[in-house]
């Protein structure tokens, strides 16, 4: 992105839309690394656009539009990440032993042993 030397509202709200376009894109090519460099930008030009006071808001629909979306977007990344820490913490946890009840309903623990490595098959 340019430095923005021309701080006009138009010039910040085109900055701005591209800026939405970049982080849609790092969020749906799941290239997460980049949105925090992507937020640090954002904020800056949230920032700038705060101050001006003669800021129409049709100006800023589209803008608003892609926010929506991309919010949408990484509460949806945000469910995948944690829905894998989930399945890590399990595999965890059945890599320690099998933890089942007998029959008069005690918890009864069967610890694993052999090699704790991952085979792949094609």
């Amino acid at each position: 992105m340019s430095a923005l030397t021309d701080q006009t509202p138009q010039t910040l709200i085109n900055a701005l839309d591209e800026l939405l376009e970049e982080e849609r894109s790092a969020l749906t090519q799941g290239e997460l690394d980049k949105l925090e460099g992507i937020l640090a930008r954002k904020e800056e030009l949230f920032d700038k656009l705060n101050r001006i006071t003669d800021l129409e808001q049709g100006a800023l629909d589209t803008v608003h539009s892609k926010v929506t979306r991309n919010q949408a977007l990484l509460g949806s990344a945000m469910q995948g990440i944690k829905a894998v820490a989930t399945r890590m913490a399990e595999l965890r946890k059945v890599r320690r032993g099998l933890e089942v009840y007998n029959r008069s309903g005690q918890r009864t623990s069967y610890t694993t042993s052999g090699s704790m490595k991952l085979e792949k098959r094609a």
